[in-house]
């Protein structure tokens, strides 16, 4: 059974590299959303096994939404993406519960080789 994703980015163009290179890879991309109020209601409602997430949103930073998704116990492996990769970033992510923190600009096969570690 493929995994199930949810890509989290306000940038299109990142959604739709992230999706083309993960389904390729054999992932089902269940959902895709452009700021933090989507990604956690689609987090809650569609249960994916992993998220990867941007960390600068419109709305939210992505260490906010893992905060929340802890709190609820949300199940779902998170990898963070950003462009944002200051040790203390990187650190509070992974201490929140991220799986793994890749830095953008990053390559489809170094995303797909960090997906599959988790997943």
């Amino acid at each position: 059974m493929s995994k199930k994703v949810l890509v989290v980015d306000d940038s299109l163009y990142m959604r739709t590299l992230i999706k083309d290179a993960l389904s390729g890879a054999g992932y089902e991309i269940v959902g895709m959303a452009a700021n933090g109020e989507s990604a956690i209601d689609m987090a809650f409602e569609l249960q994916p096994d992993i998220i990867t997430l941007d960390n600068i949103l419109p709305d939210m930073l992505g260490i906010d939404i893992l905060k929340v998704l802890k709190e609820e116990a949300v199940p779902s492996k998170v990898v963070m993406i950003s462009a944002v990769g200051q040790q203390s970033v990187v650190e509070e992510g992974l201490k929140l519960g991220a799986c793994d923190y890749i830095v953008k600009p990053f390559t489809t096969e170094q995303l797909v080789s960090v997906i599959g570690k988790i997943g």
